[in-house]
């Protein structure tokens, strides 16, 4: 995640000092980028993002898509420091609840991603479908209908970003009258270094589950899928969140483990109506990152360039680089970008859309490929019939 969302970041800031920088009041400012990587540790992140801080004197934080665990080090040091922070963070379940865990609620942090099930307000341009994990997934439940027994077993790594979506689910299936099988006592949570998911199968089989739903990072998936594999364990419908996102994610795993498999997909290069600078398209950020690496891009890239979009945005609407009027500048955001519409709510936060994808094996090639199955936006379009059961 985080080689594609500095990659994004990257790309959007060469495109805007091509264009001259940001015009702030009457002159255009070219912007500096200075990075470090977290590694993917809350205390490196928070040693690095003070680095960056005192040694360069970054006057904004810019992140792109990263895991729940990461984010809270970031948000806590552009407070103590009164930096205004522009973070990709997923979904905004684990982020609110860890945002109202800390007594300073995190007030220089402007968040953008999507949310499992939580809806927006009637009059918001996201309240109807397409915006959550929820309507997206239940999509193609409701399309396979009678071909499945609806008795869902609910998977999660038992981390702050899996627990909440176990959480979630939990409470979705019940309320639209599936059936959640163990979820009473919480048998799909599972440390993060599982490996062997036999007592689960085992479980779930002898009550007939059809459908799997799930979320952990890719090292933990891949060892449920290898160790169903083993257990010749195969429901009707596998969709797994987090860990099976991009191309590298699922191209090590070997066999035909991941086909079949579906998603939520946050960004893809036929987004239309998704300008970036200097006539940036999502298609041709696809194809810099596929001159450069050779593989898929991953649908973190298009977020990040968001990301940027929004900051500068901002800049130059508040005409200053002070960061309490940029800060107010944000709070009155509305503007297209590479990742779609952005609007910040009360919580400071915009969800982004969201559509369907299930990935498939190229027979000529053996390549991995994937499709988007499932659209509710005319800016999205299908790109493939489903494969069902």
């Amino acid at each position: 995640m985080g080689q594609g969302g500095l990659f994004g970041i990257q790309a959007a800031v060469e495109d805007l000092n091509r264009q001259g920088g940001a015009k702030v009041g009457r002159k255009r400012l070219p912007v500096r980028i200075f990075w470090a990587d977290g590694a993917s540790d809350p205390e490196t992140t928070r040693q690095a993002a003070e680095e960056l801080i005192k040694q360069h004197h970054v006057q904004f934080l810019v992140k792109g898509d990263e895991p729940p665990p990461i984010q809270p080090p970031l948000s806590q040091v552009a407070d103590r420091y009164r930096i205004p922070f522009i973070a990709g963070v997923g979904p905004i379940e684990p982020w609110l609840g860890m945002k109202a865990e800390d007594p300073r609620h995190w007030p220089h942090t402007w968040a953008l991603g999507f949310s499992i099930s939580s809806l927006a307000p009637p009059e918001d341009f996201r309240s109807g479908p397409g915006y959550t994990v929820r309507d997206t997934w239940f999509s193609h439940l409701e399309m396979l209908g009678s071909r499945t027994n609806q008795k869902v077993g609910i998977l999660a790594a038992d981390d702050q970003d899996g627990q909440m979506w176990y959480a979630s689910f939990i409470f979705i299936l019940a309320e639209q009258g599936f059936q959640a099988i163990g979820g009473e006592r919480s048998l799909g949570l599972m440390p993060l270094g599982t490996v062997d998911f036999s007592k689960v199968f085992e479980q779930w089989r002898r009550e007939g589950v059809e459908v799997v739903w799930g979320n952990g990072p890719n090292p933990f998936l891949h060892a449920f899928m290898q160790s169903a594999g083993k257990n010749t364990f195969r429901p009707k419908f596998i969709a797994l969140g987090r860990g099976v996102l991009n191309y590298d994610d699922i191209r090590g795993w070997g066999d035909d483990l991941a086909e079949g498999i579906c998603t939520e997909v946050w960004w893809h290069p036929n987004l239309l109506d998704c300008l970036g600078f200097a006539g940036t398209t999502p298609r041709s950020l696809d194809a810099r990152w596929r001159a450069i690496h050779a593989l898929p891009a991953p649908c973190t890239i298009g977020p990040a360039y968001g990301n940027i979009q929004v900051l500068v945005d901002a800049l130059e609407r508040a005409g200053s680089l002070d960061p309490k009027k940029v800060m107010a500048a944000l709070r009155t955001t509305d503007l297209k970008t590479l990742r779609g519409r952005v609007k910040f709510d009360r919580n400071q936060f915009s969800r982004g859309p969201l559509v369907l994808g299930q990935w498939r094996k190229k027979p000529d090639s053996g390549e991995w490929e994937l499709k988007v199955i499932h659209s509710d936006h005319t800016f999205w379009p299908v790109e493939s019939a489903p494969l069902v059961p």
